[in-house]
């Protein structure tokens, strides 16, 4: 029997997909799902969804909820990570200040001043988690889907725990290009790698044929480019497609949201494919990401109240996200191949040894193992340092509870590099270090 807890069960569109998950494979399904969330409202409502979805199936999982993390991971085989310290309203503020300072994100949960701040809240929570699973399952492999991505899993795989970042945007991008090149998805063929949400489709095929050269054709419609102008745009320049979304991409780099125009046209440009679309790609919070959030989460809910109380029914179909085919794989000895976040170890020879690259792995029985890629092409290679260099002074902020590291992590960032003076990227970190100085006591102890 497998004992699978989430940590941060209260974030339901993920519980909800995994747990439906756990559902659709039957070597699990005398399963045990331990649900933890310091939420007691949102973990009372998740467990009653859970509860339904076992029942509406006819499963004989069985479903816990608990306050307690310690208690939740005693004896754990697997562990979710699926976190968020702060919600909604910190989010906000990572969005928001910066943009005060001329730094326009739209999701801020990656790179830029929202992924370093939010990137310093979860490494509390996880390095708590961590010393935690050392103790009372020092055997379990944790599976970390929060972002931070890179940042939380390079922190993790410095730990005794067996640990695998995941994400889907591998595999919705490869999705998404098996549509646009009329080939079955079942019938793409694809080598990627990088970091997470700068991973590169190195390689593109249907059986023998490359499918790059019909590609960079495709990507010459109208109604492409605007749906995707970014990837597109980077796919042009440097040769290969990148990973994540125009939306999420056009924040890494420092081409894209230099002023309010450059960021207006884009917002246009999406608009072109279909009005409405992306408009939370503007400045602040009040047009931001947080804020179709809170929107998104009004309408999650009222679904979630109606399907716990049996008002409309729950579709069960197995999703794209890797984690539990991961656990399955483990399980039973069923061999399967996923993209995941691991140490690079020697995987990718032009990035830096020990750094978090997301790389095609392969999973069975006795483990999951990472395949050895090699050099990128130098020209990704470069980019994908630009943001390792952010991720490592972070990773030595939270380490050293230092605030120089935290204003040198910012300094690193592509976009606040090209928005800010040094002056005035030191005057941000310590706004948002004051903004969060509930969340992060160790630093507020060397601010005052």
């Amino acid at each position: 029997m497998a004992r699978i807890v989430f940590i941060g069960a209260g974030s339901v569109v993920f519980t909800r997909n995994l747990v439906k998950d756990v559902l659709s494979y039957p070597a699990l399904d005398d399963s045990e799902i331990v649900l933890m969330d310091i939420n007691a409202g949102r973990l009372a409502k998740i467990e009653k969804l859970v509860a339904r979805l076992a029942g509406q199936q006819g499963s004989r999982v069985t479903v816990r909820a608990t306050g307690d993390r310690r208690e939740a991971l005693r004896g754990a085989h697997y562990v979710v990570f699926t976190v968020q310290v702060g919600g909604v309203e910190l989010w906000g503020q990572d969005i928001d200040i910066p943009a005060r300072y001329g730094v326009s994100q739209c999701v801020g949960d990656t790179l830029g001043p929202g992924g370093v701040f939010r990137g310093l809240r979860h490494l509390a929570v996880l390095d708590d988690v961590l010393r935690d699973m050392a103790e009372v399952c020092p055997s379990a492999t944790l599976l970390q889907y929060s972002n931070p991505m890179s940042i939380l899993t390079w922190r993790a795989a410095q730990s005794s725990i067996r640990t695998v970042g995941l994400c889907h945007s591998v595999q919705g991008t490869a999705a998404m290009l098996a549509e646009w090149c009329g080939v079955p998805e079942s019938e793409l063929v694809y080598w990627a790698a990088g970091i997470n949400h700068q991973a590169w489709f190195l390689t593109l095929r249907q059986n023998e044929e490359d499918l790059y050269p019909r590609l960079r054709q495709l990507v010459l419609e109208p109604n492409l480019r605007a749906n995707e102008p970014v990837r597109i745009e980077l796919f042009e320049r440097f040769g290969y497609f990148v990973t994540e979304s125009s939306g999420h991409a056009s924040e890494y780099y420092p081409y894209f949201r230099k002023d309010a125009s450059m960021v207006e046209r884009l917002v246009e440009r999406f608009k072109e494919a279909e009005p409405g679309v992306h408009e939370w790609l503007g400045y602040g919070a009040t047009g931001g990401c947080p804020a179709d959030a809170r929107q998104r989460e009004r309408e999650y809910e009222r679904i979630v109240q109606r399907q716990i109380s049996g008002q409309e029914p729950i579709e069960v179909d197995r999703s794209s996200e890797y984690g539990v085919q991961i656990i399955n794989a483990l399980e039973t000895g069923e061999q399967v191949q996923v993209n995941a976040n691991v140490p690079n170890d020697g995987l990718v020879t032009n990035l830096p040894p020990g750094s978090c690259v997301e790389v095609p792995c392969l999973v069975g029985r006795h483990g999951i193992h990472p395949c050895h890629v090699g050099p990128l092409p130098p020209q990704v290679a470069a980019l994908n340092r630009a943001s390792i260099s952010l991720q490592e002074l972070t990773l030595l902020a939270h380490k050293e509870a230092d605030p120089e590291r935290v204003f040198q992590a910012l300094a690193m960032d592509p976009l606040t590099a090209t928005c800010c003076t040094l002056d005035q990227i030191w005057a941000l970190g310590k706004e948002m270090l004051e903004a969060n100085e509930g969340a992060l006591p160790q630093f507020a102890k060397v601010l005052h």
